[in-house]
């Protein structure tokens, strides 16, 4: 196996531009592979590497002395699926970006398979920057739309998610019909649908109303109030557990991975009080 600093690719540094302070990296450019849109690039500072394709908004971060960490908030709200999945054997994730949720998932959930599926060949050519594990047996990276790979896939999936984005906010070919169809069809009989709906919020009515049309009221979203991000959870299945059930996987989660599972409950308990969130509803949830 060769070692992973021979496969780095060689990037231009530039002057900095500030999140913080830092030095931005852009990957060489080809002139052979035409590409549409904005390509990302990395901005770094002493403790911080982040990924980004435009200066408005960053898409992942990672803290340099803590790779496999999830460093911002939302990710670490999409884990509470284990409060509903806590033994997954298959995950699949659509979109890679700087692969935190990868990472964690790889690291701390030993039992199960993690299938990435992402879009831009650049996105993934930077993932060793990113320490992103190398594929194995249980880990693989695939570059193709994740909209298709779903179509195509035959095995079932315990947990489906979805980080995938284009300039204007969630990917368009994520917004069909289709899609969540497939997403409902392909779920095992106790798995979920997790989808971080950050990005223009006129975008989500269409996503809403076809989930609900795959999924009927099993599912909600549930505002992360320390950014721009909305968590959507959708269930194949009915919730058959209950309360103290979850309250106590939600102390044994806490304990094993070191991220707050019984505040992650109760946020979750005051969407289960309120119904499906409309985006308007963000002020009203709990920190």
């Amino acid at each position: 196996m060769s070692d992973r600093k021979d496969r780095r690719r060689d990037y231009r540094e530039e002057d900095a531009w500030v999140l913080g302070t830092g030095v931005i990296r852009r990957l060489p450019h080809d002139p052979s592979s035409p590409r549409r849109g904005r390509r990302p690039f990395i901005v770094e500072n002493e403790n911080e590497r982040h990924l980004l394709f435009s200066h408005d908004s960053v898409q992942s971060s990672m803290w340099l002395d803590d790779p496999d960490a999830l460093a911002c908030e939302y990710t670490r709200r999409m884990m509470a699926f284990l409060l509903f999945v806590p033994d997954p054997r298959e995950i699949v994730m659509i979109g890679l970006g700087g692969g935190s949720l990868a990472k964690f998932c790889y690291k701390h959930i030993p039992n199960a398979r993690f299938t990435a599926v992402e879009l831009d060949a650049d996105v993934i050519a930077l993932r060793d920057e990113f320490c992103i594990p190398l594929d194995d047996a249980r880990f693989s990276v695939l570059h193709m739309d994740g909209a298709r790979y779903l179509a195509r896939r035959s095995e079932k999936i315990d947990v489906l998610l979805v980080d995938a984005f284009d300039e204007g906010g969630v990917a368009h070919s994520l917004a069909t019909s289709a899609f969540y169809r497939d997403a409902a069809e392909h779920l095992s009989d106790t798995g979920v649908l997790v989808m971080n709906l950050s990005g223009e919020p006129s975008r989500y009515d269409t996503h809403l109303q076809r989930i609900h049309d795959s999924f009927g009221d099993r599912g909600f979203i549930a505002p992360v109030r320390s950014g721009e991000n909305d968590i959507l959870f959708a269930f194949k299945s009915d919730l058959s557990e209950g309360m103290a059930c979850l309250r106590e996987r939600a102390e044994r989660l806490q304990a094993a991975l070191g991220l707050d599972f019984p505040r992650y409950l109760r946020w979750l308990e005051y969407v289960d009080e309120a119904g499906l969130l409309s985006r308007e509803a963000k002020a009203g949830a709990p920190s």
